[in-house]
């Protein structure tokens, strides 16, 4: 009865350990061969190289300044009864800005033009004499030196009035100064001087500052080696320069280069140039710092690819070209130059294949990847 049970059990073992062994190499072959199949795909977008015309720029950060820059001073003393805006609004020219107590120089005026007509009589009365003297000199009823003496006194009459007359004038201006008007069209800065001071014609301290923006200029320098292509190009037109927004979705302001410096700056080996911009939108404010771009010529049939496709190694720079078959090439690059967002290739790409533009950081040479966005249609 032993002997069977033993020989059972041994029975059983044996049929376990088959069947257990049997199921290790169904589940090994089974992962086998799901491994065959090899990693999935890598997600990326692409886009295709194009060929077409571009710009050719140089870039530089410039700085903005005002046209044109009036500090108000006063031309007469007096004390400060008015002031007629508010600080930092636009003001047009001949807007009027502060006013000046007139009454002692419409005091002034009035005494000024009673003189002058007390003088102006007084030379009618010399001119009047000198006539009736010149007959009676023609007539022989007067010596010479009586007349010369009357023909003196007529001119010093007439002098003397019109000494008057320039006094007159005089007191009509300084009253005149009593109102300070804006000579532009421009920005007002802050108040300098606030209303009941006292001010001195001409004092060293302006009443306040303005600043014309439209047209504005935009200073700028670039490497002394630009200097032949900057002439070359601006003596066959006017070269368009444009102020590149923080903002890429911004507008571009436009404006043109209309001075090259006469000296090349031997401290810093640039040349300094200067832009004028409408600025109509007073887009551009004195004292910016901005980045500048000055389009030289057009580059016909020139290969762009997205500046995110470029990448950079050890060996150099180069992209990721995505063949048919859906695998993957590391192609060394050569780049000319890159504009925002767009990077002119110089050699390497042809018109047409496709680069990767995102998840370049799980590729290698004959990656297999999925496109998650259709390649551009090359123009």
């Amino acid at each position: 009865m032993s002997k069977r049970l033993v020989l059972g059990t041994v029975l059983v073992a044996v049929l376990a350990a088959a069947g257990l062994g049997t199921y290790f190499v169904s589940d090994g072959r089974a992962r086998e061969g799901k491994g065959s199949k090899g990693p999935p795909p890598v997600p990326v977008t692409v886009a295709a190289a194009q060929q077409q015309t571009v710009p050719i720029r140089l870039t530089a950060i410039g700085n903005v300044e005002a046209s044109a820059t009036v500090s108000i001073k006063a031309r007469v003393d007096g004390q400060i009864v008015e002031v007629k805006f508010r600080e930092g609004q636009a003001v047009t020219k001949g807007e009027v800005l502060f006013r000046i107590d007139p009454r002692p120089y419409q005091a002034a005026l009035r005494q000024a033009e009673a003189n002058a007509l007390r003088d102006s009589a007084a030379r009618d009365q010399a001119r009047s004499q000198a006539k009736r003297y010149q007959e009676l000199l023609d007539k022989n009823f007067i010596s010479k030196e009586a007349y010369a003496q009357i023909r003196t006194n007529a001119e010093t009459a007439e002098a003397t009035a019109s000494a008057s007359r320039a006094a007159l004038e005089n007191a009509r201006l300084n009253l005149e100064y009593c109102t300070i008007s804006s000579p532009l069209d421009g920005y007002v800065g802050k108040i300098l001087l606030n209303s009941g001071n006292l001010v001195k014609a001409n004092d060293a301290s302006p009443l306040a500052i303005i600043n014309q923006v439209r047209p504005i200029y935009v200073n700028f320098a670039v490497p002394e080696q630009n200097l032949p292509d900057v002439r070359k190009h601006m003596a066959i037109g006017p070269l368009s320069v444009d102020v590149i927004p923080p903002d890429p979705a911004a507008p571009r302001v436009g404006g043109r280069l209309i001075f090259v410096d006469n000296a090349v700056d031997p401290s810093t080996g640039t040349i300094r140039l200067r832009a004028q911009f409408d600025n109509v939108e007073a887009a551009l404010w004195p004292g910016q710092f901005v980045n500048v771009s000055v389009r030289l010529y057009d580059q016909a049939d020139a290969i762009t690819v997205p500046s995110t496709a470029v990448q950079t190694g050890p060996e150099g720079q180069y992209v990721y070209v995505v063949g048919p078959d859906s695998l993957t090439e590391l192609r060394k690059v050569v780049v000319q130059r890159a504009d925002g967002e767009m990077t002119i290739v110089a050699s390497g790409l042809a018109k047409g294949e496709r680069v990767v533009t995102r998840g370049q950081l799980r590729l290698g040479p004959k990656t297999r990847v999925q496109i998650a966005k259709p390649a551009a249609e090359p123009s």
